[in-house]
């Protein structure tokens, strides 16, 4: 599998840093669609993470000749630091911009983790006819459309609210490995995968960290989720998972017709660590329904 980066321009002037990888050699410019018609994966990562956490799910995909597009959302990764108070609509912006680069013609399937996944959401809800004309099938991973504002609270409201407003230094010495094991993995969690992801989330810088909490819990794209309707959706969720319990997997379903919920038992919210190959599975359903004759 090869892989570039580079760099792609919002609306409001933000840096993203976007990675593409192809199983072969990678099409000629960006943004070449896919040979046989394949659609492209574009993956969105969740709430202080980065396209990183999807690196699992890309090398299997990428295995069976799918083209995948990754990318750190504003304020993580190698993206621009933030610069104000964002909301996930703005993401839904962002996530617009990176199509219009990566996938100007041709199908893709989105996929979406945790805050991902209400990426994807807000994309659907901004941009209706945009979705409805490019988006064969999404894949919602431990995600939520909203009223989070009761869980969040049990994350301490005030301490990420501090955060905020703290300068742009990492969240390291917040965060401990323990902690991370016990609020985002389920009970047979590998340590290296508990490791790896303690340090992308003590990487983020603390208002990243603060900004999107409060962004998280103002969240809701429950209508946007009509424009779902018809197209191939699986939607997964741990039932150990701590952060987006599995019943707002269960409403997403309820509220997006014919799409398929899978809970996976014993797993926690880190689902492309802890269930690699039901989450590639996903994909694998989602892109074999979206290339059959007629589909969307």
């Amino acid at each position: 599998m090869t892989s570039r980066t580079f760099t792609v321009v919002t609306t409001d002037g933000v840096l993203l840093r976007v990675e593409e990888h192809a199983a072969g050699p990678t099409p000629e410019g960006i943004g070449a669609d896919h040979p046989g018609g394949v659609p492209t994966v574009v993956l969105a990562h969740g709430w202080t993470l980065t396209r990183a956490s999807w690196l699992p799910v890309v090398e299997h995909l990428g295995a069976a000749g799918v083209r995948v597009v990754t990318y750190d959302q504003r304020g993580h990764g190698e993206s621009s630091p933030l610069r104000d108070h964002p909301t996930v609509r703005v993401l839904g912006d962002d996530l617009g911009a990176v199509l219009d680069v990566v996938a100007p013609s041709g199908p893709v399937v989105l996929g979406g983790h945790s805050m991902g996944g209400m990426t994807v959401m807000a994309y659907a809800g901004l941009h209706p006819d945009d979705f409805r004309s490019r988006v064969a099938g999404t894949v919602l991973v431990a995600t939520s459309a909203g009223e989070l504002q009761n869980r969040l609270r049990a994350l301490e409201a005030r301490a990420m609210s501090l955060a905020a407003r703290m300068p742009r230094i990492p969240a390291g010495r917040f965060v401990t490995t323990r902690g991370q094991r016990r609020l985002l993995f389920g009970a047979d969690a590998d340590p290296a995968q508990v490791e790896l992801t303690r340090d992308m989330v003590a990487s983020t810088p603390l208002p990243t960290m603060g900004r999107f909490f409060g962004a998280l819990g103002e969240h809701d794209e429950s209508e946007a989720l009509t424009q779902l309707d018809g197209i191939p959706t699986v939607v997964l969720v741990g039932d150990r998972d701590r952060l987006t319990p599995p019943g707002h997997s269960q409403r997403l379903a309820e509220l997006v017709p014919h799409a398929e919920l899978r809970i996976l038992p014993g797993r926690g919210h880190m689902l492309m660590y802890e269930a690699t190959d039901e989450v590639v599975d996903a994909f694998h359903s989602v892109l074999d329904a979206a290339i059959q004759p007629g589909a969307h």
